[in-house]
């Protein structure tokens, strides 16, 4: 539990609260343009449902986020989140060498989160972490509200990249 005793509500950022549509063309090239896909997402427009998700949970819950991207985006990802008006919380990021497929790095986090904190519930867009999590015990709400790519989820499992 936090020290004001609240559950923890764990958001992830890209096809949850961020829309990456516009930035998919940098991973259709081959070889795929990572410096740029992740250079665009400070530009990344909101997703409302994820968004709206977030700022009711703020009401019960301390959010969180958890995140597939590097921690050299950082800066660029606090910023958003900031512009978008959601809580502040703090931020787990994949170590920027880490290349393991997002199920393993969010569900190793999950657990080390749950080790002190009430995770309340898991928001995920990606379909193997969130079968992960479920099996690990998490109550995991599936975002569904993003148009899936298939070249994301191809980098996330193959590439560990986000």
């Amino acid at each position: 539990m936090t020290e004001d005793n609240r559950p923890l509500a764990v958001f992830d950022l890209d096809g949850t609260l961020a829309d990456t549509a516009h930035r998919q063309h940098f991973l259709t090239r081959a070889p795929r343009d990572w410096d740029g896909f992740f250079a665009a997402a400070a530009q990344d427009p909101p997703l409302p449902r994820g968004v709206a998700l977030a700022l009711e949970s703020a009401r019960e819950c301390e959010v969180g986020y958890l995140t597939g991207r590097p921690e050299r985006c950082r800066a660029d990802t606090v910023d958003w989140l900031a512009r978008q008006g959601l809580p502040q919380g703090r931020i787990w990021m994949r170590r920027n060498d880490d290349r393991r497929p997002a199920r393993r790095t969010k569900l190793e986090i999950l657990r080390k989160i749950a080790r002190t904190q009430e995770v309340r519930m898991l928001v995920d867009d990606d379909e193997l972490v969130c079968d992960e999590a479920e099996r690990a015990g998490f109550t995991v709400v599936r975002a569904r509200w993003a148009a899936p790519s298939d070249s994301l989820k191809d980098a996330q499992e193959r590439e560990g990249r986000t």
